[in-house]
């Protein structure tokens, strides 16, 4: 499998976590305390996920890019290296504030917070899918690469 196959296979690893919660994150769900505990791991575990992912783009998908010559793919790679550090910050205070302690409540600002990070995500995988993910097959860099 290719860098790109594992990349998309993140991507739609993290979307189905995404899917799956929103799934479990509902009120009458979240009343129910093993429902609230198994939610909030599914939580952490997005989390690394997400961490795991950033980290693989970082390792292997953005120094060939980098050190490419054609300038549209370096500004490309540092365009979505730059829109990282935002991505991460959010998750990391979100992560502090609402994950850290092993608290199973659930409050509104809790839901209003996690349903932000959500769309932080589903955005950042979405310009993944539309914006990097045709550049790097168009410029065929990864073309040859195994994972």
């Amino acid at each position: 499998m290719n860098r790109l196959d594992d990349f998309r296979d993140r991507q739609s690893e993290l979307l189905q976590m995404i899917s799956d919660l929103k799934m479990m994150m509902k009120p009458e769900q979240l009343k129910i305390k093993p429902n609230a505990k198994a939610a909030h791991e599914h939580l952490c575990k997005l989390g690394d996920k997400l961490k795991e992912h950033l980290s693989e783009e970082d390792r292997g998908l953005y120094p060939p890019l980098l050190t490419h010559e054609d300038p549209k793919l370096k500004s490309l790679a540092w365009g979505f290296i730059s829109g990282e550090k935002p991505l991460r910050k959010q998750f990391e205070n979100y992560h502090r504030k609402w994950l850290k302690d092993c608290d199973f409540t659930f409050s509104e600002n809790f839901m209003s917070e996690t349903r932000e990070v959500f769309q932080a995500i589903e955005a950042r995988i979405d310009r993944e899918q539309v914006v990097l993910l045709p550049k790097l097959e168009e410029s065929g860099i990864f073309a040859a690469a195994t994972g």
